[in-house]
């Protein structure tokens, strides 16, 4: 099953996600402490990271640019980032995000932002 990993410090934002990925298609992690994530990605393989425009100290285009740094294409997960206005979505693109989801969160939405993780992982099933 595909890891997703949720960096938000808002227990709802995280429940909405979790909520959002039930099937039961997904491992969820949650990380409160974007500052984490980078000895998250060096432990083991994350699909896909979703993280809160507003999340701690260092916010979420500081923690897409982060990822992208610190990994290699090959084995840089997806991102999405939660956002809280239609406008913000020029900051995604900026920051690198490979998509944006609006809150309060459309579990379609989420989903087809993570569906290619879905593909993947069906093909090397």
């Amino acid at each position: 099953m595909p890891t997703v990993v949720v960096i938000a410090d808002a227990s709802w934002v995280t429940n909405e996600v979790r909520a959002s990925l039930t099937s039961g298609e997904w491992v969820i992690e949650e990380l409160a402490d974007p500052r984490a994530i980078s000895d998250r990605l060096a432990e083991s393989r994350v699909d896909a990271v979703v993280v809160d425009m507003q999340v701690g100290s260092k916010g979420g285009m500081a923690v897409i640019r982060t990822i992208r740094q610190d990994t290699t294409s090959v084995d840089r997960p997806r991102t999405v980032l939660l956002l809280d206005r239609t406008a913000d979505r020029f900051i995604a693109r900026r920051a690198g995000a490979d998509a944006s989801v609006l809150k309060p969160i459309n579990a379609a939405e989420l989903r087809a932002a993570l569906s290619p993780i879905m593909a993947r992982a069906f093909e090397e099933e």
